[in-house]
């Protein structure tokens, strides 16, 4: 049998008249501009955080890093370094401890400013019996502990004027300093090695100096980085007061301390980074894992040798195919695989060859045993059965038919047509 399948045509030849008018599908820049819409939507803010984030860091950077000496923006300290080099004292700028250790001097001073805490209790300790003079800008709470531990954080000076009051000579050179700054506590009671300037209130300052006894150094804390700074330095007495801390020496090491003073270790283990528990519970399902492979690999006995190839028996592949095909209620698949066979055979006995076509199989057939066409191509191909009583039926039909065509070529007379042809189910119709 065959079948004609017919295309329908969407583009229009030139000259077509109005039958043949079609829509163009070419899409319009309006449809094109709607599809991409949403891609062009985040390409949009995609450009627009990208244009931010430069700007925030060309500003950032812009700034450079705060009480830097060679920072010349408003919160460098470029301004502070020049002067004091015109007054004849040498600023060695130090980004790391061992720098600092190779610059100081018998008579030398040291500025730490430690904005990002890089500095451990060990390195702070070294660092303050290294020089004579050691001032400490905006100290955090290790380099208390490690410097001064009797002195204490004091918050933020509430006072509108902050004057000396004591009597460190630098202090009382610079007379007044920046209010609204960070103070530190010293407890109440005092001590003889702790001086506090420029008093908040009755024990928050601005500024501690703390003398060594072993060492015979002094520590100065300024809590607040402004007295310093480019855009502080010469408002009150900062100027002076930084002056009078940073320059009695001729040797001063500005020191910022960087990444180069942290201790370099590769990265942490899996042990290090995962909980105590995870390795006793890991050997532990191990040896579970063990137990179940040995308990359950017994159960199966032992491995089996057989040699191969196998040789299957075609009866024992047949059944096995038809009990998919009833698992299936695969009737028709099962029906077809007979039916196949069935043509075969039927061409071969009445002398047509493998390749011949369906209707000349069912027109010599039915020529040959006396039958209608339709009643053998009803058998053959059209009827479809619907349960297992009528995939008996036609069964039976095909071997009937099979003997019926071998009688009727060897006797060379047609039969009359068979009963079992007359319950056969609907036909099939063919897409």
């Amino acid at each position: 049998m065959s079948a004609t399948l017919t295309s329908p045509t969407n583009a229009a030849t030139p000259g077509a008249g109005a039958a043949g008018e079609t829509t163009v599908a070419t899409p319009t820049l309006r449809a094109l501009l709607h599809r991409s819409s949403f891609w062009m939507i985040a390409a949009a803010c995609i450009l627009a955080i990208a244009i931010i984030a430069v700007l925030v860091s060309g500003g950032s950077q812009a700034a450079g890093r705060a009480l830097a000496g060679d920072n010349a923006a408003p919160a460098g300290a470029m301004a502070l370094v020049e002067v004091l080099g015109q007054q004849g004292v040498t600023v060695t700028l130090a980004g790391s401890l061992a720098e600092v250790r190779s610059a100081v001097g018998a008579d030398s001073t040291v500025l730490l400013y430690d904005e990002n805490s890089y500095l451990d209790q060990s390195q702070l300790r070294e660092l303050g019996g290294l020089a004579v003079r050691t001032v400490v800008v905006a100290p955090d709470f290790l380099a208390l502990q490690a410097l001064a531990p009797t002195v204490g954080f004091g918050g933020v000076s509430d006072a509108e004027t902050l004057t000396a009051d004591c009597s460190v000579p630098a202090a009382n050179q610079a007379g007044e300093l920046v209010p609204g700054g960070d103070t530190l506590s010293i407890p109440e009671g005092g001590d003889s090695l702790v001086t506090g300037c420029f008093a908040s209130g009755s024990e928050t300052f601005s500024l501690v100096q703390v003398a060594n006894e072993t060492t015979g150094g002094l520590v100065s804390l300024v809590p607040d980085p402004r007295v310093f700074n480019n855009e502080n330095v010469t408002g009150y007495g900062n100027a002076a007061l930084a002056l009078g801390l940073l320059g009695p020496s001729d040797a001063l090491i500005w020191y910022l301390p960087t990444l180069a003073d942290l201790p370099r270790t590769g990265p942490p283990s899996l042990a290090e980074l995962t909980p105590g528990w995870v390795t006793p519970v890991l050997v532990l399902l191990a040896l579970v894992a063990v137990a179940a492979a040995i308990w359950r690999g017994r159960r199966f006995g032992p491995l089996v040798a057989e040699n191969l190839p196998v040789t299957v028996k075609a009866s024992e592949t047949m059944e096995g195919r038809a009990r998919l095909y009833a698992r299936g209620n695969a009737r028709l698949r099962a029906l077809d695989a007979l039916r196949v066979g069935a043509v075969q055979r039927l061409a071969r006995i009445v002398g047509l060859g493998r390749l011949a076509h369906l209707e000349e199989v069912i027109g010599t057939v039915a020529q040959i045993t006396g039958r209608e066409p339709d009643r053998v191509r009803r058998v053959l191909v059209g009827a479809i059965p619907v349960s297992d009583s009528q995939l008996m039926a036609l069964s039976d039909a095909l071997q009937a038919l099979e003997t019926a065509t071998g009688q009727a070529v060897r006797a060379g007379a047609p039969e009359s047509a068979s009963p079992e042809f007359s319950t056969l189910p609907a036909e099939r119709m063919d897409p």
